[in-house]
């Protein structure tokens, strides 16, 4: 059976005012045949496995994770890392597009993935049993442009993990773009020779993000800006008690200003000196 991507939307299309598109529901028409088939270039997996070391597979096997849930895995950088590491991983994401470059990826490094389609709202709809460590990565929370829908989905995630799991949520740093304008070193994510990805249209509600590839083909992902604080003060109110948020794969205090966070949400319910 041939591996080939077929699209129902060859070609990205916002309308006659791409800024005021700011819908949940519109990320399975982002990822068109052609922008899946160039996100690798844009990751470059060789060099952001050297640029994140084993920060992930570091952090998991700490809190003696075994089962593994990727609720965005893309083309599957990370399911086939960690499945590589000894995990056993389930890998879902809303793009059916995305989930076939991820089987074909995992093929070509002798793995099958169990991939399996599901938007987060509705997670344990679709993807039964409890997991160790749920990993949302790759800035896809920011995704979810309404925050019924961003309690939601954590709610989920919350849900789809063992009373003692972990929720690791990763995001660009929208604070640093919304208060002092763009600058990335792109030196950990987005590693990719000759692509560039930047925002092109900012405010406290949009991000409109412009990837350009080394072909001049050009495409665009509206996504949502989250602040720092704002996300982790949601994990706390759906429920996670103890949440710790890395700087580019640092302690944030020695990282002053860096592209992207890393917050590790812990599940496990902690006792109170009082009880």
């Amino acid at each position: 059976m041939s591996n080939e991507i077929i699209s129902a939307n060859p070609v990205q299309n916002y309308g006659e005012d791409p800024t005021e598109v700011r819908d949940t529901g519109k990320y399975q028409e982002e990822y068109v045949h052609d922008f899946v088939g160039k996100w690798d270039q844009l990751i470059d997996w060789k060099a952001r496995a050297e640029s994140e070391g084993d920060f992930f597979i570091r952090e998991l096997k700490a809190r003696g994770v075994r089962k593994v849930l990727d609720v965005a895995t893309g083309t599957g950088f990370h399911s086939v890392r960690l499945m590589q590491a000894g995990f056993d991983v389930v890998s879902a994401d809303g793009s059916p597009e995305m989930l076939a470059r991820a089987f074909a990826n995992g093929r070509k490094h002798d793995l099958i993935l169990r991939t399996i389609q599901a938007d987060w709202r509705w997670l344990n709809r679709d993807i039964h049993g409890k997991f160790d460590a749920v990993i949302c990565l790759g800035n896809s929370f920011t995704h979810l442009h309404d925050e019924r829908d961003r309690r939601k989905a954590l709610a989920e995630f919350y849900a789809a993990l063992y009373h003692d799991g972990i929720l690791i949520l990763d995001q660009r740093n929208y604070d640093s773009i919304l208060d002092d304008g763009f600058s990335s070193k792109h030196t950990y994510y987005y590693c990719g020779d000759n692509v560039k990805a930047e925002p092109e249209y900012v405010d406290e509600g949009l991000a409109r993000f412009r990837y350009e590839f080394p072909d001049k083909s050009v495409f665009h992902l509206n996504m949502f800006p989250l602040r720092r604080e704002y996300t982790t003060k949601l994990m706390r109110e759906v429920g996670f008690q103890q949440v710790k948020t890395y700087a580019d794969f640092q302690e944030t205090h020695h990282q002053a200003d860096p592209d992207f966070y890393i917050h590790v949400a812990e599940k496990k319910y902690l006792q109170t000196e009082e009880e």
